[in-house]
């Protein structure tokens, strides 16, 4: 599907994780590792930086999307929409359309922030590698030697894990462990507890399924290796460097922005805008912590497409976006994917799509009021983000009709009429079959 794949032998550096909450302690954090084994093969891959890039197509045309972003908050299909675009190095459109909240009219403008939900998970990956290329983590380094008291149902499991199966969702729990009782309300300290009774469908680095609880382990392995907190690290090693000045952790961090977004939900009379966010995933900081304006994510695309190598160097992107692990039912679902994907992986806090024969850098995220999608196509130095505030199908849309634009494609996916959204959270069926044991939602690891 995407270039030659080479094994990866990186050092690796570890970052801060976000402050948790309290209720029991998390099992104990150390801050000096145990010895560690070379880097195996099978942990991270690097896919080919594109040398030269090519133009986007022809029928390509920015103000094209910009009015259907306009049309969908004009028409009521959504409160309010951000949108950005680079290409080449350059901004080619970072603005913001509709109302942050029906209630009051205040319009999105390009430093509103909105919540990112599972779009986080790249931030996690990016920090963590940007340790591992300084040598103060490895991917092959083990979680346990962070955090020994770790535990999970399967004897050994939790002592064999490590950075990269955590960041790659091939820890071997059932599909979205625990988010069940993340929804409602358990502190983060009590998941990690209760991870020693959840059920294994394989053994840590075997099969792929989508973690949040899990995957926010890895916070606990920057804290164990910095000595600072997983958000504190982001904020000084991306957020700052990169000029998201807009961009924080946490329900504090949102609530407290001069311009916010708050999330919609659907009622009897059109939207209903919401006093506050949700604060459970906030609680999960590394899979799904981050709010950011438009402004913020148009400087992310320009670092995630190579032109920020002060801040992110080109071999890191080159292991981050390669994937590792086959997610092939991400090539089902909503019709754009059903019609365009050929393949579907997972990499380092993204995943990797062949798009009708092109590399796509994608990942998707929705809480509950917050939508959005953002993703890159390193042939066209391309990369595309929308954010909207409310649970409208609607923008999930946009997303595919720009890249088929951009590869000279002619579809228009704005009539959806399913759900296209990667769920940060099961639904309730979901976590009941998730905290019993009984989901197989999982495809077997192959590293590619």
């Amino acid at each position: 599907m995407l270039a030659v794949l080479l094994p990866l032998a990186l050092g690796s550096t570890a970052q801060n994780p976000p402050p948790v909450e309290s209720a029991m302690p998390l099992p104990t954090v150390v801050t000096t590792p145990v010895a560690r084994p070379p880097v195996a093969e099978d942990q991270v891959s690097r896919v080919e930086i594109p040398s030269e890039t090519r133009p986007v197509a022809e029928a390509f045309d920015v103000a094209r999307f910009e009015a259907m972003a306009q049309a969908m908050v004009s028409d009521g299909r959504v409160p309010g929409l951000a949108l950005a675009i680079v290409k080449d190095g350059r901004v080619l459109t970072a603005r913001g359309y509709g109302t942050t909240d029906v209630d009051t009219g205040e319009g999105v403008g390009p430093h509103t922030v909105f919540r990112l939900a599972s779009l986080s998970k790249a931030f996690a990956g990016t920090v963590t590698g940007m340790l591992v290329s300084e040598g103060a983590l490895r991917w092959d380094s083990h979680v346990a030697d962070y955090m020994p008291g770790l535990q999970f149902s399967r004897p050994g499991a939790a002592q064999r894990l490590t950075v990269a199966e955590v960041l790659s969702h091939r820890v071997g729990l059932t599909h979205n462990a625990y988010d069940g009782f993340v929804e409602s309300g358990l502190d983060y300290r009590s998941l990690v507890h209760k991870l020693s009774d959840a059920p294994m469908v394989c053994a840590p680095g075997e099969c792929y399924a989508y973690q949040n609880v899990a995957f926010s382990l890895v916070g606990d392995v920057v804290f164990g290796a910095t000595g600072s907190f997983f958000s504190e690290t982001v904020a000084r090693r991306i957020f700052k460097p990169l000029g998201m000045d807009d961009a924080s952790y946490g329900l504090d961090g949102i609530t407290s922005s001069p311009s916010w977004a708050r999330p919609h939900v659907r009622g009897r009379g059109g939207w209903v805008s919401l006093s506050a966010p949700q604060p459970t995933y906030y609680r999960v900081a590394p899979a799904a912590g981050v709010n950011a304006s438009v402004t913020d994510m148009a400087q992310w695309l320009l670092a995630q497409t190579g032109h920020r190598t002060d801040v992110i160097p080109l071999p890191l992107l080159a292991t981050l976006h390669a994937p590792v692990v086959a997610t092939p039912s991400e090539t089902r679902g909503a019709r754009w994917r059903r019609e365009r994907l050929r393949d579907a992986g997972y990499g380092i806090g993204w995943r990797v799509y062949d798009y009708a024969g092109h590399r796509v850098v994608y990942h998707g995220g929705a809480v509950q009021g917050y939508r959005g999608s953002i993703a890159l196509v390193p042939e066209l130095d391309l990369g595309v983000v929308v954010l909207w505030n409310s649970t409208s199908r609607v923008p999930s849309g946009l997303m595919p009709t720009i890249l088929d634009s951009a590869l000279g494609f002619s579809g228009d996916w704005l009539d959806v009429d399913e759900a296209d959204v990667e769920l940060l959270y099961a639904s309730r069926r979901e976590a009941r079959e998730n905290d019993s044991g009984t989901d197989a939602s999982t495809s077997r690891a192959k590293p590619r």
